[in-house]
């Protein structure tokens, strides 16, 4: 298969546009030996808060949780007094890796030319050596769900780890999904988009219809090749094929409550396994989404009233009011360098009204859930991969949390960063 997203042209010129600085971080080496963390507070996700516990990493897994723990011979014991432990944190539904500077298009790998991608990869075009990557990872993050962008079917999003050499060893999940751009459904004319309610909504209509006749055609693909009547393979229609049989989950990005209605009725047609991305008006349609078990990947966790009737509080207060309906949803920021503020958008949900406990998860596991990935990530049990972050405080309160260590597969990460090279570089030039 011919990969339309060229990674190699990007790696070359962010290199060239940001030259890494000489101390920039080296993704460490595969675990050697055995990690005994100490006497610290181990937040588990899945099974409370363990105070004066010990956690023992042994070949990239977490293979004991318990008090008085020892370490093997030869291991190393690591003392906490007390410290935090969380499981890495998951930030899904960004950009991370494609997209250098904004401003410089050929450092810009996200777009395909085309509308119709479903066999468009993100992960080749990952740039695994971006500077970007470890200001995001010094804040907890462990993994980003990257996804190609576009104007219908975009492409099918990878789950990346955050400490690699190249795309390759990043990969945790490739395929997890087929992202969908929903076709607008709001009239209201803008400076951007300046036509007439009746323009708007002939052209709403003429673009929902077209992404249900690309479907269909998608669907007609897949029955004929079941049939054996298909001779010319298309690699777009072959991506397809998951997707129909509910291997490949529908990340539908919606923001507005008809368009989520819209991509219900969608996914009811043809049996599909959704997922909303973005959902301004989840809080809306949550006893829908909850009744049809459609999971939420909440992006706006910053956001601002986006009517005017709207309270000032709203985006801040739908992850509580989605918890409350009972829909399953994780917190999200699309921006790929804002999303090393996604553990403070969770600790904001909290201050209006979500549980803690269900904030840790929305970053954590219930994430990891959705990007089909729950048997081995999101939560400190025996067995899962030792993905683990120590913070010096609430990993939640950007006021207490210190990121002070982090391991990916029992594997030690450097969590230093250019943002931290040069506010060393200029403490010099004030010291003198």
């Amino acid at each position: 298969m011919t990969f339309k997203l060229n990674s190699l042209s990007l790696l070359c010129i962010a290199a060239f546009a940001t030259p890494a600085l000489a101390t920039s971080p080296v993704p460490a080496a595969a675990q050697q030996g055995a990690v005994l963390l100490n006497d610290a507070t181990l937040h588990t996700v899945s099974n409370g808060v363990l105070e004066n516990t010990d956690l023992l990493m042994v070949d990239g897994k977490i293979a004991a949780i318990g008090k008085d723990l020892s370490a093997p011979a030869g291991g190393t014991v690591v003392e906490l007094q007390g410290k935090h432990v969380y499981p890495g944190l998951i930030a899904l539904a960004n950009q991370l890796g494609l997209v250098e500077i904004e401003a410089v298009r050929a450092t810009d790998d996200t777009h395909e030319v085309t509308d119709t991608n479903p066999d468009v990869r993100a992960q080749v075009a990952y740039d695994a050596q971006s500077d970007v990557i470890p200001t995001v990872r010094s804040n907890g993050i462990s993994y980003s769900l990257v996804f190609p962008a576009g104007s219908l079917l975009m492409g099918q999003s990878s789950l990346m780890q955050l400490d690699a050499w190249s795309w390759q060893d990043a990969t945790v999940k490739a395929g997890v999904a087929l992202h969908i751009n929903w076709p607008n459904a709001s009239v209201l004319s803008s400076p951007w988009n300046p036509k007439k309610p009746e323009e708007l909504a002939k052209q709403n209509a003429e673009d929902l219809q077209k992404l249900y006749d690309t479907m269909a055609q998608a669907k007609a693909y897949v029955d004929a090749k079941k049939a054996g009547a298909i001779k010319a393979l298309d690699s777009r229609w072959e991506a397809m094929i998951p997707v129909f049989s509910g291997e490949r989950a529908v990340f539908a990005h919606a923001e507005d409550a008809r368009q989520i209605r819209q991509a219900i009725a969608l996914a009811d047609k043809y049996q599909l396994k959704l997922t909303i991305v973005g959902g301004r008006d989840s809080w809306r349609v949550a006893d829908e989404l909850a009744a049809r078990k459609v999971p939420v990947i909440f992006g706006s966790p910053f956001g601002i009233p986006d009517r005017d009737d709207e309270a000032v509080d709203t985006a801040y207060a739908t992850p509580a009011k989605l918890a409350k309906a009972g829909v399953t949803f994780a917190l999200a920021i699309g921006s790929y360098w804002d999303s090393r503020n996604l553990a403070f958008g969770a600790g904001q949900a909290v201050a209006f009204g979500l549980d803690k406990e269900q904030a840790l998860a929305a970053v954590t596991l219930n994430a990891a859930k959705i990007a089909g990935v729950d048997d081995r990530l999101g939560s400190l049990e025996v067995g899962k991969a030792a993905t683990v972050v120590v913070s010096e405080g609430d990993i939640l309160d950007y006021r207490s949390s210190k990121i002070s260590s982090m391991w990916i597969d029992g594997r030690a990460v450097d969590l230093n960063n250019k943002q931290k090279d040069l506010h060393q570089k200029y403490q010099q030039r004030y010291s003198r």
